[in-house]
């Protein structure tokens, strides 16, 4: 399947910033084009790439002051989905800043107990998680972990990743963050979807259901939303002033919530 995927970020930098950015498709596949630009006041500034862990490519700029724009378009098909192995499964269960599954593990283990099988408990995880809070932009602090966000009942895509997440390694099952570009996504954005090691393989879970499955490309993947922003201030002062991302696709594919999903 064909993506075309693009993302605009305009910054004031107030003071000399080094900034890293995760909004390249990652390592798992093989664009058929693909630009990158950074400038300051119109100036282009080089933007080195570092391999970060999972395959997510990272830009790092070194930004004097200054109105600046970081702009990315690529167009992609389909990669072969990501593998893992033991290690890597054994950091997806232990508890993160934003995925506390140690404090989440007894109810998980009171709403979950006796599912068997993955297709049935990732459905029963998503659809629990989907009941029970809703979608409500600006209702998060950036601060805010699964268990506040089981507070509130209300929350973004992060968040409901976020709990996803930590209520999937409360039940025992290696699960982590992506930071995706989502075809058919409304209002269009970037979106964050949980995955979980299930059957052999990374599936997908998005308890927000706002953009099918099949359709997703990987940006970032992490133990949670502090390992795959799209910005990072390293040092120095910027200030956001706009983000725009686009992401279309040559066909929407139906989703099948009781089918397991994986991605490149």
């Amino acid at each position: 399947m064909k993506r075309d995927v693009s993302s605009r970020i305009a910054l004031t930098v107030t003071e000399p910033a080094e900034l890293v950015f995760a909004v390249a498709v990652s390592q798992h596949y093989a664009p058929v084009s693909e630009r990158i630009a950074a400038t300051v006041d119109g100036k282009p500034l080089e933007a080195e790439e570092l391999l970060d862990a999972h395959g997510t490519r990272l830009h790092r700029v070194l930004a004097p002051a200054g109105e600046f724009v970081m702009e990315y378009a690529a167009t992609v098909g389909d990669g072969e989905p990501a593998g893992g192995d033991e290690v890597e499964r054994l950091v997806f269960l232990r508890q993160s800043r934003y995925a506390e599954s140690d404090a989440m593990a007894p109810t998980a283990a009171a709403e979950f107990q006796g599912i068997q099988g993955g297709v049935q408990l990732l459905a029963s995880v998503s659809s629990w998680v989907g009941t029970r809070l809703a979608y409500v932009p600006g209702s998060s602090l950036p601060t805010d972990g699964a268990t506040r966000t089981l507070l509130a009942r209300q929350g973004v895509c992060r968040d409901y990743a976020h709990l996803c997440i930590a209520l999937l390694r409360g039940l025992g099952i290696p699960a982590r963050m992506v930071a995706v570009y989502a075809p058919g996504l409304h209002p269009m954005d970037f979106h964050a979807v949980a995955e979980a090691w299930i059957d052999g393989g990374w599936r997908v879970v998005d308890a927000t259901t706002l953009a099918p499955r099949p359709s997703l490309v990987r940006i970032a993947t992490g133990r949670d939303a502090a390992d795959t922003a799209f910005l990072t201030v390293v040092s120095g002062r910027a200030d956001l002033v706009d983000v725009t991302v686009a992401a279309t696709a040559e066909h929407l594919p139906e989703d099948d919530l009781d089918t397991l999903v994986s991605i490149a």
